[in-house]
């Protein structure tokens, strides 16, 4: 598993070329500071990232396999699975409306065809705990990771996966889809097996060697033929695999919808705001590869979801870094409030469906870069907002300092800090930031 966040933001650090950064709002006519009536104010988690022990999970299995890319095993995490009320009311406090938390798959169907009640159980009362703190519940069925089962018999490259992803989609949603706000599909599918078309240089061929290995190593211990997790770097056919993925959303999509037709149901999609440095530029073709099946799949969707944390500028040899001077995450890539609109305006145009912006963040220490980060994201998310854009909500990523996948717990992108003896959460200012906004719903 690759955390997709921090790796892009590594490829542009390590690029050797420049360029002069636009401002982004220079010029820019003032925005009406209030955000429509019901807009979504939330912060993210995803099961894995924050429940702790989950055995049945091919990231476990791979966290332990011999050898590993990880650098650490996610453990206890954030203890979520048994703190999760705690973290409720922390969404609650801070003046939020929304919650996107996902279910975990390998602890709802551990054994194939076998599925659990109490695990079930367990999530209904999460959404049922939204609703009696007056949050809507944004829930993914799918936040990258699948039972080891799934995994073990080739993960989405085998050709039952769409067809056993909507039957657990049917079963979960028969059990949970009365009391859910906004359901996605899938977590940033579309970069499944591609993203080293984005790596520059020898990253791509270094990382998916390890990838690679790590696979194989985990495919032995299992004794099987492949062991392919869901959320890979190294995918040896990736066509099959982003074929069997979007059958497998329409599929999910359709069987959640077949269980309660009203619930809004999307896909969430990583979408980095790619632009062009001259007219021969790589960018148009960046995106009909990365994101243009998926938007185009997205318009039977009741809407898409954004995650945005970077700009890519591209010329017509790669991508460039970030512009000297430029302040930085603690990736070594360019902080560009714009980009989250710009990403935001380009879904829409493709998909024609309204958007949820259901990631964006910051990979930093310095809480200071999050807390000016989120206003000036906002300000030109409302701008798109006015120029038409349907925009539904926005989900802060993360709620708390969380394990990212192969990086372990260095990456901070969370709003609050996390002791990992105690499980404690202390809020950074930027809660404070997000909250006040929320609260008045208005910049």
């Amino acid at each position: 598993m690759i955390d997709r966040r921090t790796m892009l933001a590594a490829a542009a650090a390590a690029t050797a070329a420049s360029i002069t950064a636009p401002a982004f709002s220079r010029g820019a006519r003032p925005v009406d500071p209030k955000f429509p009536q019901g807009f979504l104010w939330g912060t993210a988690t995803a099961a894995y990232q924050v429940e702790g022990n989950n055995l049945n999970s091919d990231v476990w299995a791979m966290e332990h396999a011999h050898p590993t890319v990880y650098t650490e095993p996610s453990g206890d995490a954030a203890n979520s699975f048994a703190l999760w009320p705690v973290d409720l009311d922390i969404v609650k406090g801070m003046g939020l409306n929304t919650y996107r938390f996902s279910l975990e798959w390998a602890r709802i169907e551990p054994a194939k065809s076998e599925f659990s009640i109490a695990m079930l159980d367990h999530y209904k009362a999460m959404i049922e705990g939204c609703h009696a703190r007056g949050l809507t519940p944004m829930v993914t069925f799918n936040h990258f990771t699948t039972p080891i089962w799934f995994a073990a018999q080739g993960g989405w490259s085998n050709a039952e996966a769409p067809s056993l992803f909507a039957r657990y989609c049917e079963r979960a949603a028969r059990h949970l889809a009365a009391i859910i706000g906004y359901a996605t599909t899938l977590n940033e599918p579309n970069l499944s097996g591609l993203l080293d078309v984005v790596l520059p240089g020898d990253i791509g061929p270094r990382l998916l060697g390890a990838d690679k290995a790590m696979q194989e190593a985990a495919a032995r211990e299992h004794a099987v033929a492949r062991f392919l997790p869901g959320n890979p770097l190294y995918v040896a056919d990736p066509q099959v695999v982003q074929a069997n993925l979007i059958a497998g959303h329409k599929a999910g999509r359709e069987a959640i919808k077949g269980v309660r037709p009203d619930l809004p149901v999307g896909v969430s999609l990583a979408v980095i705001d790619d632009q062009a440095a001259d007219r021969n530029s790589l960018r148009d073709a960046m995106r009909a590869k990365l994101y243009r099946p998926w938007l185009e799949a997205a318009r039977g969707n009741d809407f898409v979801g954004v995650q945005n944390y970077e700009r890519t500028v591209w010329t017509d040899k790669g991508r460039l870094p970030a512009p000297e001077g430029a302040e930085t995450n603690d990736a070594g890539s360019e902080v560009y409030p714009a980009s989250l609109a710009g990403a935001v305006r380009y879904a829409h145009a493709v998909s024609g469906v309204p958007v949820v912006v259901t990631e964006h963040g910051i990979n930093s220490a310095d809480d200071t870069k999050r807390a000016r980060l989120i206003p000036a994201a906002l300000a030109e998310l409302k701008r798109a907002m006015e120029d038409g854009v349907p925009v539904l909500g926005y989900m802060h990523w993360s709620l708390v300092d969380n394990f990212e996948w192969v990086f372990g717990y260095k990456p901070q992108f969370g709003l609050h800090t996390l002791d990992r003896t105690t499980f404690k959460r202390t809020a950074k200012p930027s809660a404070a930031v997000l909250g006040a906004i929320a609260r008045r719903n208005a910049l």
